[in-house]
């Protein structure tokens, strides 16, 4: 059946997964990606799909309502799938109002539209929200995350996005705006941002530089490889129930120094190093204004409902990680230098 579904911030790290995955795998479907071209947006993530003739890139800003709604009256959605947001904590705390607008405002524009263009026929139409398990707050030394959490946000980032999907589970209540959520774990994979904890410390430890670790290290996140996070994402949006929440997780709890510890002894083998060698690097710093300490997403209902589960633990994940930031160097390389930003108006301005 010919769909157009419209990505956000689909040259982001998960968006580029999502796009590639979709293009690939519905070649009936025309996929729009939108997405603004902050620092965390890079096309060169999706270069070996770019000639798709079922792909389609469009540049702006999803804070800008009457852009959206003109791509909205242009392109005619068939389904949503929103995953643009600003997502790193630091940032955050240096900047709330920024994520006030992407997260919480953006979101809402894109609600607004897709009320007012479906308003006469829902029949087939979804929009899909992504959003992380931060709303939920922090977890003591047991138990996990489930849909029924009470939200506890404890930064400004996890603010931003409990607000947004808060709005949107009240246009579905309502306007009944046919709507769907997930909140996420940690992801790490290919085509990541170096700002983010993995990629960082691969490109540290090559470049022998400090590894710098929040408090002692002791902050448990439950981890997800980027790749099984895309597949469910595919999943929930087409089996998904209309108003439910997911919780998607990779059941795979570490501390912060453990995973480091993991990384640091994986990248001596790849490097040719005396074991131990990358474990000099760790340099343990102030921890970050509220920092919550642990994680767990318990991805049950998805299982069950939905036949979902990750393919990977984490250690071979993050043996196929390291693996693709060593093998792809110039792709590092060109985010880290910034050289990346030129690849918009090189392959799509100029041609």
């Amino acid at each position: 059946m010919k769909k157009t579904i419209l990505v956000t911030g689909g040259a982001g790290f998960i968006g580029s997964h999502v796009v590639r995955l979709l293009v690939n795998k519905y070649p009936e479907y025309k996929i729009v990606n939108l997405d603004k071209l902050t620092y965390a947006g890079n096309l060169a993530n999706l270069k070996d799909i770019e000639g798709q003739p079922n792909y389609e890139f469009v540049k702006g800003d999803i804070v800008d309502a009457d852009f959206i709604q003109k791509l909205f009256d242009e392109k005619q959605f068939d389904g949503v799938i929103h995953l643009a947001a600003e997502s790193h904590v630091d940032r955050s705390i240096s900047n709330p109002t920024e994520f006030v607008y992407t997260n919480v405002i953006g979101t809402v524009n894109l609600l607004n539209a897709a009320k007012f263009t479906w308003k006469d026929n829902l029949e087939g139409k979804k929009f899909y929200h992504i959003s992380t398990d931060e709303v939920y707050g922090s977890l003591g030394d047991e138990g996990m995350f489930t849909e029924e959490t009470r939200y506890d946000p404890h930064s400004p980032y996890s603010a931003s996005k409990a607000s947004s999907d808060h709005f949107v589970r009240a246009y579905c209540d309502t306007f009944g705006l046919p709507t769907v959520i997930s909140n996420c774990s940690n992801n790490y994979g290919s085509y990541q941002f170096p700002e983010k904890l993995i990629p960082l410390f691969i490109h540290n430890i090559k470049n022998n530089k400090p590894l710098p670790v929040y408090g002692k290290g002791e902050n448990i996140r439950d981890w997800l490889w980027v790749v099984d996070h895309a597949r469910a994402i595919d999943v929930i949006f087409h089996q998904g129930v209309i108003g439910e929440t997911y919780n998607i997780g990779g059941f795979n709890e570490w501390t912060n120094i453990d995973l480091i510890r993991v990384m640091c002894r994986k990248m001596d083998e790849k490097l040719g190093r005396p074991a131990g060698e990358s474990e000099k690097l760790i340099t343990f710093v102030k921890d970050r204004a509220g920092h919550d300490l642990r994680y767990a997403i318990d991805a049950t209902k998805i299982k069950n409902e939905l036949g979902w589960e990750p393919s990977l633990q984490f250690e071979e994940g993050i043996e196929l990680t390291i693996e693709w930031y060593l093998e792809n160097t110039e792709w590092l390389e060109n985010v880290t230098s910034g050289d990346y930003q030129k690849y918009y108006e090189e392959q799509y301005v100029k041609r």
